[in-house]
């Protein structure tokens, strides 16, 4: 059984699917449903996912497909779809054992500063040495922008190898995304019910949000850089 907003989220993410071909932003689903704040969106889509409606996809700030609906509301003809500007979702390459080298998506720009909204398609691809690379894991590369990470050796330019994980430990540099809008590189740190994302810059303060509204995306396991 979904509520009354759970079930107006759901056939709203639809319409706008059908007339726009991408997700509506938490702004956008915030003002439809007349809620005061984006951390209200935030547990009804989790309620939704949970419950087997909808599914986020890894690396994505606003992709959603909608699995199902309930009986009573589901539209003639539905089909379950992935919709995400007409792209398909890139495939993340196994790390074979023993390879030496190989090839990695460059999903985007990740912001080693003030957040920037993910960029979730793969737009070129860099070689990795197979050193870096874990033979039990998926990973993917993104380009560094900004300088908040520079004490940890992170440069504006840099390309970053992440290894596709949901979880975390203190001390870890991480793609995190936050309030599922906004991508940020930084330092991992669980404080009670919030997480701090600390930079390594003395000129950037370390955000502190609650700990629902921060979705670690993987964690850096490499650097690459070009002179």
């Amino acid at each position: 059984m979904l509520t009354k907003k759970q079930r107006d989220l759901l056939e709203f993410i639809h319409k706008r699917l059908q007339r726009d071909g991408v997700p509506p932003s938490f702004d956008e689903m915030k003002d439809a449903l007349d809620l005061r704040s984006k951390s209200g969106i935030h547990r009804l889509i989790t309620a939704l996912e949970e419950r087997g409606f909808i599914r986020r996809l890894a690396h994505r700030a606003r992709a959603i497909e909608i699995v199902k609906f309930p009986d009573d509301m589901a539209p003639a003809g539905f089909t379950p779809q992935v919709i995400d500007g007409g792209k398909p979702e890139p495939k993340m390459p196994e790390m074979p054992k023993g390879l030496a080298a190989m090839e990695l998506p460059i999903m985007g720009k990740i912001a080693a500063g003030v957040p920037i909204e993910a960029i979730s398609h793969v737009h070129d691809h860099v070689a990795v040495p197979g050193s870096m690379l874990s033979s039990n894991g998926k990973h993917f590369a993104l380009e560094v922008k900004g300088d908040s990470m520079i004490d940890a050796g992170i440069n504006d330019g840099d390309v970053v190898i992440i290894k596709d994980s949901a979880v975390a430990q203190d001390g870890d540099i991480v793609v995190a995304l936050i309030e599922e809008e906004e991508a940020t590189l930084k330092t991992y740190k669980r404080q009670g019910s919030n997480i701090a994302l600390e930079a390594a810059n003395p000129a950037y303060e370390t955000r502190v949000l609650p700990d629902h509204k921060v979705r670690v995306q993987g964690k850096l396991v490499g650097l690459i850089r070009s002179y």
